[in-house]
Formats: C-alpha cells, sequence, structure tokens
C-alpha cells in the first residue's frame, strides 16, 4: 500500500547507518585523550587504523542492509533518484551534511558495481556551502595578549587540562613566551592589536598532543600551534610553531591522520585553512580523519580546474615505470597512477600485491615520508583533453583497464597523488648546496621509514620525490614491505679468483636478503653525490644499522620522529636549563 514510500525509507536507513557510523567515528576519537594520558602509543596508532576501516565496513555493512530491503527494484533508478531526493531533505539541517552526503555516494557506488559519476543519482556537485553551519558556540577560546606574555600563556595552558600533571609547567610557559615575544618583536608588532583564537579540540596523533591555534596581527593571520609530548608519564611542551611551513608540515599529506574530536567539521577545516592557505580542503578533510569526504572535495575541485582549463594530459616527466603507468596535467598539481596489466621483467608480482602495498600505505603511519592518495574507480575523462599518442601508450600500458568512447575516457582503477620533481630530475639542475640538502633528506626518509618498519625496497633516486618544501619523499610502494620480514647480510668474501670474477653471486641470495653494501654501487650514479650520501650516512651501508633498528621494531619501540625540524624543539633552543 506503501510502495511509494520506499524510496524514503531507503534514504532514512542509510542516513540512520550514517549517525551509527560518526556516532562510532566519533568515540574512536575521544578515546584519544585517554590513550594520551596513559601513554598507549600503540593503541593511538591502531585506533588511527581502526578508523579508516570503520568507513569502509559500515558503507558494506548498510549497502547490504539496503538491498536487502529494495530486493528486485535494487536497480531501479526512479527509486534511486527519489531516494536522493528524500535524503537531501533530511540532511539538509544537519550540521556534518558535507559528510553525510558523501556515506550516500559511497553506499549508491558500493551498491551499483562500475557506476562512475552520475549527477542524477549521487551528490557529485556540493549542495550548498556548509558554511550555513555554526557552532551555537565558537569552536575556540579567545585570549587577548597582555604584558607580560606569560599572564595569557598561564590562562590559555589552563583550559587543557589533564589527568597528568605537567613536567614543569613554569618552565614550559616561560619558553612558549619568550618564543612568542621574540617573534613579536621581529616583526614591531603593538601588543593591543593582538588576539589568540585556540581551538577547543586537541589534535592527537602517535606520541603528541597538539594544541592548534591562530595568531591575529592586526588583520594579518599566523599559526599558533604548541606540540605535547610527555616524559616519565609527565607532560611537556616541545616547542610553539609560529610558521606556516611548520605547521604545513605537520598537518602535511604524507602524514597520517590526527584523532580529533569535532562536531561541526566544515568550521574546523575552515579554521584550520586560515592558517594554512596553501592546502587544498580535501586535505584538511583528510588530514582530521574524513577521508572520503577529502576525496570529494578533492573531485569537485578537479572537475572546477577542468572546467576553467583547456591545456592536454601528458606522460609525467620522469623515468617510466615497470609498474605504473603515470600521467598528469602540466596546469595541475597532482598526478594519476594506473597500474599496468603486465609488468617488466624483473617485477614478478602481481596486480593485487601492488593493490595491497598501497592499501598498506594508506593504512600505516607515513611518517612524513610516504604521500597519501585518492583511489579512484571507474573515473570518466573528457576526450578531448588526451591527445591520440597519450592513449596508444594506454592501450599498451593498460588496455583492460581502459574504456574509449567518441566522448569520453573511463580508467576502471587509479591512484591520484601530489604532484612532486622525482629526486634525479631535481639533482640535474640542483646547485652543490641543493644537492646536498636533497640527499641529506633522502637519506633521513630512508631512515624514518625504517624508523616505522618500513624498507621501500626499491631505493632508486627516481622513486622520491621533492616537494614544494624540498622535502624527500617516497612515492614508489611496488616493492615496499616491512623492515623486520628482510634478511640484512654482509657480503660474503670470495675465495678465489674464479668466484672474484663471477658475473653471478657465488653465495646463495635468499628472496629477502638485503646486502646493505650494495647500495652505495647503484642508487646513486653522480660520484659527487654519491660522496655526499656517503659522507652523510655512511651508516646506511652496513648491517649494523638495518640490525639494530630491526630490533627495535621487535621490541615494539615507538621511536620518535618529530613532524618538525628538531632545530625547534625547545630543548635544542634553551637547553635541559634556560
Amino acid at each position: 500500500m506503501f510502495e511509494k514510500l520506499i524510496p524514503y525509507d531507503v534514504a532514512n536507513l542509510i542516513l540512520s547507518e550514517y549517525v551509527r557510523y560518526h556516532q562510532r567515528f566519533k568515540r574512536i576519537t575521544k578515546r584519544a585523550k585517554i590513550r594520551f594520558e596513559h601513554q598507549d602509543w600503540h593503541g593511538i596508532q591502531e585506533d588511527a587504523r581502526m578508523r579508516i576501516s570503520l568507513y569502509r565496513d559500515m558503507v558494506g555493512e548498510t549497502t547490504e542492509k539496503v538491498l536487502d530491503l529494495l530486493g528486485e527494484k535494487k536497480h531501479d533508478r526512479q527509486i534511486w533518484m527519489r531516494t536522493k531526493h528524500y535524503y537531501l531533505e533530511e540532511v539538509l539541517n544537519f550540521n556534518t551534511r558535507n559528510i553525510a552526503e558523501t556515506f550516500y555516494n559511497s553506499v549508491l557506488r558500493h551498491s551499483h558495481k562500475g557506476l562512475s559519476a552520475d549527477e542524477e543519482l549521487m551528490f557529485v556537485h556540493a549542495t550548498g556551502t556548509y558554511r550555513e553551519f555554526k557552532s551555537t558556540q565558537p569552536i575556540y577560546y579567545t585570549f587577548y595578549l597582555t604584558n607580560p606574555v606569560k599572564l595569557t600563556i598561564q590562562q590559555l595552558i589552563a583550559f587543557f587540562r589533564y589527568d597528568i600533571p605537567f613536567e614543569d609547567l613554569n618552565r614550559d610557559i616561560e619558553y612558549i613566551s619568550d618564543t612568542l615575544e621574540k617573534h613579536l618583536n621581529e616583526k614591531d608588532i603593538l601588543f593591543g592589536t593582538i588576539r589568540l583564537e585556540i581551538l577547543k579540540s586537541v589534535f592527537y596523533r602517535n606520541k603528541g598532543a597538539y594544541i592548534v591555534g591562530r595568531l591575529w596581527e592586526g588583520e594579518k593571520i599566523s599559526p599558533f600551534v604548541i606540540p605535547l609530548l610527555q616524559r616519565d608519564k609527565k607532560i611537556f611542551a616541545d616547542t610553539l610553531l609560529l610558521k606556516p611551513n611548520d605547521v604545513g608540515s605537520i598537518f602535511s599529506y604524507h602524514r597520517s591522520h590526527f584523532l580529533v574530536d569535532v562536531d561541526i567539521v566544515s568550521e574546523t577545516v575552515d579554521f584550520l585553512r586560515s592558517i594554512l592557505p596553501t592546502k587544498y580542503l580535501g586535505e584538511l578533510y583528510n588530514s582530521i580523519g574524513f577521508v572520503k569526504h577529502g576525496k570529494t572535495v578533492f573531485y569537485r575541485g578537479f572537475l572546477r580546474h577542468l572546467n576553467a582549463t583547456v591545456d592536454q594530459f601528458i606522460m609525467a616527466p620522469g623515468i617510466r615505470g615497470m609498474v605504473m603507468s603515470v600521467f598528469t596535467l602540466p596546469s595541475y598539481n597532482m598526478v594519476f597512477k594506473v597500474i599496468k596489466d603486465k609488468f617488466a621483467p624483473p617485477k614478478n608480482m602481481t596486480q593485487q600485491q601492488v593493490k595491497e602495498k598501497y592499501d598498506l600505505v594508506h593504512r600505516h603511519d607515513r611518517v612524513g615520508r610516504m604521500t597519501d592518495f585518492h583511489l579512484f574507480e571507474n573515473l570518466v575523462f573528457d576526450r578531448k583533453r588526451f591527445p591520440d599518442e597519450l592513449l596508444e601508450e594506454f592501450k599498451k600500458d593498460f588496455p583492460s583497464k581502459l574504456k574509449i568512447t567518441e566522448n569520453t575516457i573511463e580508467i576502471a582503477h587509479l591512484y591520484v597523488e601530489k604532484k612532486m620533481i622525482p629526486l634525479n630530475i631535481y639533482l640535474e639542475s640542483a646547485s652543490i648546496k641543493e644537492a646536498e640538502e636533497a640527499i641529506n633528506e633522502y637519506g633521513r626518509a630512508i631512515k624514518q621509514l625504517a624508523a616505522v618498519n618500513i624498507f621501500p625496497g626499491d631505493m632508486l633516486l627516481k622513486n622520491f620525490g621533492v616537494t614544494r618544501l624540498k622535502r624527500v619523499v617516497f612515492y614508489d610502494y611496488d616493492e615496499i614491505g616491512f623492515l623486520t620480514d628482510y634478511n640484512f647480510r654482509i657480503m660474503p668474501e670470495p675465495r678465489d679468483d674464479y668466484e672474484e670474477m663471477s658475473a653471478q653471486p657465488f653465495y646463495h641470495v635468499g628472496e629477502n636478503d638485503i646486502f646493505p653494501e650494495e647500495f652505495l654501487q647503484f642508487l646513486i650514479g653522480k660520484k659527487e653525490i654519491r660522496e655526499i650520501f656517503k659522507r652523510l650516512h655512511g651508516d646506511l651501508f652496513g648491517v649494523k644499522f638495518w640490525k639494530d633498528m630491526q630490533e627495535r621494531q621487535r621490541r615494539k619501540e615507538l621511536i620518535d620522529v618529530f613532524p618538525y625540524q628538531k632545530k625547534l624543539r625547545f630543548v635544542e633552543v634553551y637547553g635541559k636549563e634556560k
């Protein structure tokens, strides 16, 4: 009798499941403060991974319930169009309406395998600005800077209470105040014109808790971030970050997502955007755990970019990979990566194994050295943006994933990542100083990956990129693995002339055997660059570094890797005592 209400029932089923997802998401984030107080660092990391899985799991569960409710009508287009209409009516006044619409899109696509973006059935474009949703109370505390500054800082810190004490609160207040005063004196700013706005929500990741705010200097905004760490079950302020590049590194797409408890997500993202104007909105949604909506925001921005430009796609600059085909748009700051149908020797893995490697990176602590990505399926492009020679490359590299019509090109499975300059290309035109800085970064990247139990496998320069901030980041994941799975060996000495002159190894080499002394020969071609690497990171060519790091991983030690420069730490600036 009420068959006409089936779309309404479906819409409310999806919405109720979204509410359940959002509640579980918030509960995980609320645990972060408790875990921080108990130094449960592995628990914080596990919660970050669990939160990523939560979305996928709940979309899957919701899809099953929806398909069961619809029965034979599960692919009735008219029903789904009306369902979208009812869903929009229900979420119009939701304070997380944008996230709710993305959840709906995920369920729709999960129930329609092979579906690309469909404007009639999905929320492809935003249905509102989302800025109409404002907290009834501000999401931040406001402080007007007084003289002496430490009175304001004392007030500020008092709002963030923990069940464990500060190691030396007066010392930390003095360090923060002194750092801020130096910053203001350099700019010759009058105190009466300055105010601080500090988010009430604390940002948690690994061993750190971050108090995040902004400093108003007249009409100019600067970031204001205090990282809190622990030592002997007591809290201390590690530094004060006041520069956009330093704070941008903390919120980088090369790092794991924060656990942060927020109500109106868009309002928090707008606040972050005010102190990080070079970050695109999708990246900021990602940084606080709303990864799928970050992808939605990215896609909408990509469509706007396509509408505003006319340039054509090209193969990405650099040495062609054996596993991935990579193309880009010259006017756009992203690259598109597709797994090839067949891999050239010596690559002997499967496409599924490559996908698993990417999934590993997405869930793992990226420690600022592995770039995150968006995975798209059945992504449709305008045919006229692709020159014929590029399509010929596609037909050779991944014909099984390619569908070409008169007006469109559809790619079944691809990854989208931030564009970087391949390290080998960067070094070709770098000055000696720039080369040394990049090579030092390259060595530090390898070591910091080892610190989170990751061995890159293929460590050639072409597999690392240089970011806008001159940070070196790994982006080729097909041979990545856990450091503890490898056997680092000293190369045996030849016993006679025959063994010494042999073109092939005269000793047995297992599948996971690694000989670090070989790195120097094949990682870097140019002698002068190789010598820099040897001088700065010579320990990478011996087994001791690797075996020591493996032992620390087996002890489940969480090794400190700071998301900001060590020279900014108070212990470096002031020493143990001021």
